[in-house]
Protein backbone atom coordinates (compact mmCIF):
# COMPACT_ATOMS: atom_id res chain seq x y z
CA UNK A 1 0.00 0.00 0.00
CA UNK A 2 1.16 3.52 -0.81
CA UNK A 3 2.38 5.17 2.39
CA UNK A 4 0.53 8.32 1.33
CA UNK A 5 -2.73 6.63 2.29
CA UNK A 6 -1.62 6.22 5.89
CA UNK A 7 -1.78 9.98 6.45
CA UNK A 8 -5.04 11.26 7.91
CA UNK A 9 -6.55 14.68 8.54
CA UNK A 10 -9.06 14.21 11.37
CA UNK A 11 -9.24 17.99 11.92
CA UNK A 12 -10.48 18.77 8.38
CA UNK A 13 -14.19 18.89 7.43
CA UNK A 14 -15.18 17.65 10.89
CA UNK A 15 -18.82 16.58 10.95
CA UNK A 16 -19.32 17.84 7.39
CA UNK A 17 -20.73 16.04 4.36
CA UNK A 18 -18.65 15.60 1.23
CA UNK A 19 -20.36 14.21 -1.87
CA UNK A 20 -18.12 12.48 -4.40
CA UNK A 21 -19.23 12.22 -8.04
CA UNK A 22 -17.47 9.43 -9.92
CA UNK A 23 -16.27 9.27 -13.50
CA UNK A 24 -17.45 7.44 -16.61
CA UNK A 25 -17.84 3.64 -16.23
CA UNK A 26 -17.03 3.86 -12.53
CA UNK A 27 -19.27 3.64 -9.45
CA UNK A 28 -19.64 4.63 -5.81
CA UNK A 29 -17.23 1.76 -5.07
CA UNK A 30 -14.46 3.77 -6.68
CA UNK A 31 -11.10 3.66 -4.94
CA UNK A 32 -11.31 7.45 -4.64
CA UNK A 33 -14.17 7.10 -2.16
CA UNK A 34 -11.99 4.86 0.01
CA UNK A 35 -9.13 7.35 -0.24
CA UNK A 36 -11.36 10.23 0.88
CA UNK A 37 -12.75 8.23 3.79
CA UNK A 38 -9.25 7.35 4.92
CA UNK A 39 -7.82 10.84 4.56
CA UNK A 40 -10.83 12.57 6.16
CA UNK A 41 -12.04 10.22 8.91
CA UNK A 42 -14.25 12.84 10.61
CA UNK A 43 -16.13 13.78 7.44
CA UNK A 44 -19.23 12.06 6.10
CA UNK A 45 -18.36 10.86 2.59
CA UNK A 46 -21.35 10.00 0.39
CA UNK A 47 -21.42 8.65 -3.15
CA UNK A 48 -23.99 6.94 -5.36
CA UNK A 49 -23.82 4.95 -8.59
CA UNK A 50 -24.74 7.25 -11.45
CA UNK A 51 -27.15 6.14 -14.19
CA UNK A 52 -25.47 5.76 -17.56
CA UNK A 53 -27.91 8.22 -19.12
CA UNK A 54 -26.74 11.75 -18.29
CA UNK A 55 -30.17 13.34 -17.83
CA UNK A 56 -30.98 10.70 -15.21
CA UNK A 57 -27.57 11.16 -13.59
CA UNK A 58 -27.87 14.93 -13.11
CA UNK A 59 -31.43 14.51 -11.81
CA UNK A 60 -30.17 12.02 -9.20
CA UNK A 61 -27.32 14.31 -8.18
CA UNK A 62 -29.62 17.29 -7.70
CA UNK A 63 -31.90 15.11 -5.57
CA UNK A 64 -28.92 13.97 -3.46
CA UNK A 65 -27.89 17.60 -2.97
CA UNK A 66 -31.35 18.51 -1.75
CA UNK A 67 -31.39 15.52 0.60
CA UNK A 68 -27.89 15.79 2.06
CA UNK A 69 -26.99 19.48 1.59
CA UNK A 70 -23.29 18.66 1.13
CA UNK A 71 -20.69 21.07 2.45
CA UNK A 72 -18.41 20.14 -0.44
CA UNK A 73 -18.84 18.31 -3.74
CA UNK A 74 -15.85 16.68 -5.44
CA UNK A 75 -16.18 15.38 -8.97
CA UNK A 76 -13.60 13.62 -11.12
CA UNK A 77 -13.59 13.41 -14.93
CA UNK A 78 -17.22 12.98 -16.03
CA UNK A 79 -18.15 13.57 -12.41
CA UNK A 80 -16.39 16.92 -12.63
CA UNK A 81 -18.63 17.87 -15.54
CA UNK A 82 -21.73 17.10 -13.46
CA UNK A 83 -20.28 18.80 -10.39
CA UNK A 84 -19.88 22.11 -12.21
CA UNK A 85 -23.64 22.11 -12.83
CA UNK A 86 -24.53 21.73 -9.14
CA UNK A 87 -24.78 25.42 -8.34
CA UNK A 88 -24.96 26.71 -4.78
CA UNK A 89 -22.28 24.49 -3.24
CA UNK A 90 -18.52 24.60 -2.73
CA UNK A 91 -17.04 22.34 -5.38
CA UNK A 92 -13.77 20.86 -6.62
CA UNK A 93 -13.59 19.43 -10.14
CA UNK A 94 -10.62 17.20 -10.94
CA UNK A 95 -9.76 16.81 -14.63
CA UNK A 96 -13.37 17.63 -15.54
CA UNK A 97 -14.60 16.12 -18.81
CA UNK A 98 -16.62 19.06 -20.11
CA UNK A 99 -16.53 17.68 -23.66
CA UNK A 100 -17.76 14.13 -23.08
CA UNK A 101 -19.41 13.92 -26.50
CA UNK A 102 -16.00 14.36 -28.13
CA UNK A 103 -13.94 12.50 -25.52
CA UNK A 104 -15.93 9.26 -25.75
CA UNK A 105 -15.38 8.42 -29.45
CA UNK A 106 -11.82 9.80 -29.42
CA UNK A 107 -10.74 7.45 -26.60
CA UNK A 108 -12.57 4.22 -27.46
CA UNK A 109 -15.39 4.75 -24.97
CA UNK A 110 -18.05 3.50 -27.38
CA UNK A 111 -19.40 0.03 -28.06
CA UNK A 112 -19.25 -2.64 -25.36
CA UNK A 113 -17.83 -1.21 -22.11
CA UNK A 114 -17.14 -2.85 -18.76
CA UNK A 115 -17.61 -1.00 -15.49
CA UNK A 116 -14.35 -0.47 -13.60
CA UNK A 117 -15.97 -1.00 -10.19
CA UNK A 118 -18.90 -3.06 -8.86
CA UNK A 119 -22.32 -1.40 -8.93
CA UNK A 120 -25.30 -1.87 -6.63
CA UNK A 121 -27.51 -2.97 -9.52
CA UNK A 122 -25.04 -5.72 -10.44
CA UNK A 123 -24.66 -4.48 -14.00
CA UNK A 124 -21.15 -5.12 -15.27
CA UNK A 125 -21.36 -4.14 -18.95
CA UNK A 126 -23.12 -1.58 -21.11
CA UNK A 127 -23.29 -0.79 -24.82
CA UNK A 128 -22.37 2.82 -25.53
CA UNK A 129 -24.26 3.75 -28.70
CA UNK A 130 -24.08 6.85 -30.90
CA UNK A 131 -27.40 7.86 -29.38
CA UNK A 132 -25.88 7.77 -25.90
CA UNK A 133 -22.88 9.80 -27.07
CA UNK A 134 -25.32 12.40 -28.38
CA UNK A 135 -27.01 12.49 -24.99
CA UNK A 136 -23.66 13.45 -23.46
CA UNK A 137 -23.12 16.09 -26.13
CA UNK A 138 -26.49 17.58 -25.19
CA UNK A 139 -25.90 17.51 -21.43
CA UNK A 140 -22.57 19.31 -21.74
CA UNK A 141 -24.47 22.24 -23.26
CA UNK A 142 -25.72 22.86 -19.73
CA UNK A 143 -22.22 23.50 -18.40
CA UNK A 144 -21.21 27.07 -17.46
CA UNK A 145 -24.75 28.40 -17.28
CA UNK A 146 -25.87 31.27 -15.02
CA UNK A 147 -22.54 31.68 -13.24
CA UNK A 148 -22.68 34.48 -10.69
CA UNK A 149 -19.68 36.26 -9.17
CA UNK A 150 -20.24 34.23 -6.01
CA UNK A 151 -20.29 30.96 -7.94
CA UNK A 152 -17.01 31.87 -9.65
CA UNK A 153 -15.31 31.82 -6.26
CA UNK A 154 -16.91 28.57 -5.07
CA UNK A 155 -15.42 26.25 -7.69
CA UNK A 156 -11.82 25.06 -7.91
CA UNK A 157 -10.53 23.17 -10.93
CA UNK A 158 -7.55 20.81 -10.67
CA UNK A 159 -5.89 19.78 -13.92
CA UNK A 160 -3.18 17.14 -14.31
CA UNK A 161 -0.29 18.36 -16.44
CA UNK A 162 0.11 14.85 -17.89
CA UNK A 163 -3.57 14.03 -18.45
CA UNK A 164 -3.80 12.04 -21.73
CA UNK A 165 -7.62 12.13 -21.90
CA UNK A 166 -9.05 15.50 -20.94
CA UNK A 167 -7.73 18.97 -21.74
CA UNK A 168 -10.24 21.49 -20.42
CA UNK A 169 -8.06 23.88 -18.40
CA UNK A 170 -8.58 26.78 -20.80
CA UNK A 171 -12.33 26.13 -21.08
CA UNK A 172 -12.72 26.10 -17.30
CA UNK A 173 -10.57 29.21 -16.89
CA UNK A 174 -12.84 31.15 -19.25
CA UNK A 175 -15.55 30.86 -16.59
CA UNK A 176 -13.81 30.32 -13.24
CA UNK A 177 -10.62 31.98 -11.94
CA UNK A 178 -9.40 29.14 -9.72
CA UNK A 179 -7.89 26.89 -12.39
CA UNK A 180 -4.90 25.03 -10.94
CA UNK A 181 -2.46 22.62 -12.56
CA UNK A 182 -0.94 19.71 -10.65
CA UNK A 183 1.69 17.09 -11.41
CA UNK A 184 -0.26 14.03 -12.44
CA UNK A 185 -2.33 12.26 -15.08
CA UNK A 186 -6.11 11.72 -15.31
CA UNK A 187 -6.89 9.48 -12.36
CA UNK A 188 -7.43 10.86 -8.88
CA UNK A 189 -4.78 8.71 -7.19
CA UNK A 190 -3.52 8.57 -3.59
CA UNK A 191 -0.68 10.92 -4.47
CA UNK A 192 -2.97 13.43 -6.16
CA UNK A 193 -5.38 13.39 -3.22
CA UNK A 194 -2.62 13.82 -0.63
CA UNK A 195 -0.46 16.45 -2.32
CA UNK A 196 -3.00 18.45 -4.32
CA UNK A 197 -6.61 17.78 -3.32
CA UNK A 198 -6.19 18.01 0.47
CA UNK A 199 -4.66 21.53 0.34
CA UNK A 200 -7.69 22.79 -1.60
CA UNK A 201 -10.07 21.09 0.83
CA UNK A 202 -8.15 22.83 3.63
CA UNK A 203 -8.69 26.24 1.98
CA UNK A 204 -12.41 25.55 1.65
CA UNK A 205 -12.74 24.28 5.21
CA UNK A 206 -10.86 27.33 6.54
CA UNK A 207 -13.13 29.66 4.58
CA UNK A 208 -16.29 27.90 5.78
CA UNK A 209 -15.09 28.05 9.39
CA UNK A 210 -13.72 31.61 9.04
CA UNK A 211 -10.49 30.11 10.38
CA UNK A 212 -7.42 32.35 10.37
CA UNK A 213 -4.06 30.61 10.60
CA UNK A 214 -0.76 32.18 11.68
CA UNK A 215 1.14 33.53 8.68
CA UNK A 216 4.58 32.38 7.59
CA UNK A 217 6.43 34.20 4.83
CA UNK A 218 9.17 32.20 3.12
CA UNK A 219 11.77 34.02 1.05
CA UNK A 220 12.08 32.44 -2.40
CA UNK A 221 15.88 32.32 -2.06
CA UNK A 222 15.61 29.79 0.79
CA UNK A 223 13.66 27.36 -1.38
CA UNK A 224 16.29 26.66 -4.02
CA UNK A 225 20.03 26.14 -4.31
CA UNK A 226 22.49 27.83 -6.68
CA UNK A 227 21.46 25.41 -9.44
CA UNK A 228 17.76 26.25 -9.11
CA UNK A 229 16.90 22.92 -7.49
CA UNK A 230 14.88 22.56 -4.30
CA UNK A 231 16.95 22.86 -1.14
CA UNK A 232 17.34 19.78 1.05
CA UNK A 233 14.23 18.91 3.12
CA UNK A 234 12.37 21.93 1.72
CA UNK A 235 9.40 19.87 0.51
CA UNK A 236 9.20 18.06 3.83
CA UNK A 237 9.13 21.37 5.68
CA UNK A 238 6.68 23.00 3.30
CA UNK A 239 4.13 20.20 3.50
CA UNK A 240 4.40 20.19 7.30
CA UNK A 241 3.94 23.97 7.55
CA UNK A 242 0.89 24.26 5.27
CA UNK A 243 -1.02 21.90 7.56
CA UNK A 244 -1.07 24.48 10.36
CA UNK A 245 -0.08 27.83 8.88
CA UNK A 246 -0.92 30.12 6.01
CA UNK A 247 2.31 29.93 4.04
CA UNK A 248 3.20 32.63 1.52
CA UNK A 249 6.27 32.89 -0.71
CA UNK A 250 8.01 36.25 -1.02
CA UNK A 251 10.22 37.28 -3.91
CA UNK A 252 11.69 40.60 -5.08
CA UNK A 253 10.15 42.56 -7.94
CA UNK A 254 13.10 44.24 -9.65
CA UNK A 255 11.93 47.15 -11.79
CA UNK A 256 14.28 46.42 -14.68
CA UNK A 257 13.97 42.63 -14.70
CA UNK A 258 10.35 41.86 -15.46
CA UNK A 259 11.13 38.31 -16.55
CA UNK A 260 12.26 37.44 -13.02
CA UNK A 261 8.63 37.49 -11.86
CA UNK A 262 7.73 34.91 -14.49
CA UNK A 263 10.76 32.82 -13.55
CA UNK A 264 9.68 32.74 -9.90
CA UNK A 265 6.09 31.79 -10.74
CA UNK A 266 7.31 29.04 -13.07
CA UNK A 267 9.64 27.62 -10.40
CA UNK A 268 6.95 27.72 -7.72
CA UNK A 269 4.45 25.98 -9.99
CA UNK A 270 7.01 23.29 -10.83
CA UNK A 271 8.35 22.61 -7.33
CA UNK A 272 5.48 23.52 -5.01
CA UNK A 273 2.53 23.15 -7.38
CA UNK A 274 -1.09 23.34 -6.15
CA UNK A 275 -0.50 24.26 -2.46
CA UNK A 276 1.32 27.45 -3.58
CA UNK A 277 -1.44 28.57 -5.95
CA UNK A 278 -1.86 32.36 -5.57
CA UNK A 279 0.53 32.27 -2.61
CA UNK A 280 3.39 34.35 -4.06
CA UNK A 281 3.93 37.95 -2.95
CA UNK A 282 6.34 40.10 -4.92
CA UNK A 283 7.82 42.85 -2.79
CA UNK A 284 11.02 44.81 -2.44
CA UNK A 285 10.11 45.73 1.14
CA UNK A 286 9.66 42.55 3.19
CA UNK A 287 9.75 44.49 6.44
CA UNK A 288 6.36 46.00 5.58
CA UNK A 289 4.64 42.61 5.47
CA UNK A 290 2.24 41.84 8.32
CA UNK A 291 2.60 38.30 9.59
CA UNK A 292 3.90 36.05 12.32
CA UNK A 293 7.09 34.55 10.88
CA UNK A 294 9.55 35.36 8.11
CA UNK A 295 12.03 32.75 6.91
CA UNK A 296 14.75 34.62 5.05
CA UNK A 297 18.46 34.30 4.22
CA UNK A 298 19.22 37.71 5.79
CA UNK A 299 18.01 39.30 9.00
CA UNK A 300 15.13 41.75 8.58
CA UNK A 301 15.28 43.82 11.77
CA UNK A 302 12.17 45.86 10.94
CA UNK A 303 9.89 42.87 10.37
CA UNK A 304 7.16 43.03 13.04
CA UNK A 305 7.01 39.26 13.57
CA UNK A 306 9.67 36.62 14.25
CA UNK A 307 12.51 36.58 11.72
CA UNK A 308 14.18 33.20 11.21
CA UNK A 309 17.44 33.38 9.26
CA UNK A 310 17.87 30.37 6.99
CA UNK A 311 21.51 29.29 6.79
CA UNK A 312 22.42 30.79 10.18
CA UNK A 313 24.01 28.80 12.99
CA UNK A 314 20.56 28.22 14.48
CA UNK A 315 18.81 27.29 11.24
CA UNK A 316 21.48 25.89 8.94
CA UNK A 317 18.97 23.74 7.03
CA UNK A 318 15.25 23.14 6.77
CA UNK A 319 15.60 20.31 9.29
CA UNK A 320 16.29 22.82 12.08
CA UNK A 321 13.28 24.84 11.00
CA UNK A 322 11.13 21.69 11.03
CA UNK A 323 12.21 21.04 14.62
CA UNK A 324 11.48 24.66 15.57
CA UNK A 325 7.93 24.66 14.20
CA UNK A 326 7.19 21.18 15.53
CA UNK A 327 7.86 22.53 19.01
CA UNK A 328 5.48 25.44 18.39
CA UNK A 329 2.66 23.10 17.41
CA UNK A 330 0.94 25.55 15.08
CA UNK A 331 1.26 28.68 17.21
Amino acid sequence: MDTVRQKQYPYLMVGKTIMYVHGFMSSAQSGTVSILKELLPEANIIAEDLPIHPAEAIELLKKLCQEHQPDLIIGSSMGGMYTEMLKGYDRIVVNPAFQMGETMPEHNMTGKQTFLNPRKDGVQEVIVTKSLVNEYKEITQQCFQAITDEERQRVYGLFGDKDPLVHTFDLFYEHYPNAIRFHGAHQLTNKVAFHYLIPVIRWIDDKQEKRERPIIYIDYETLHDSFGKATSSMHKAYEMLIEQYQVLITAPAPTNEHTSLTDVQTWVEEYLSTPAYNKVIFTNHKHLLLGDYLITPTLENDFMGTCLVYGSDEFKTWEELITYFNRLGGQ
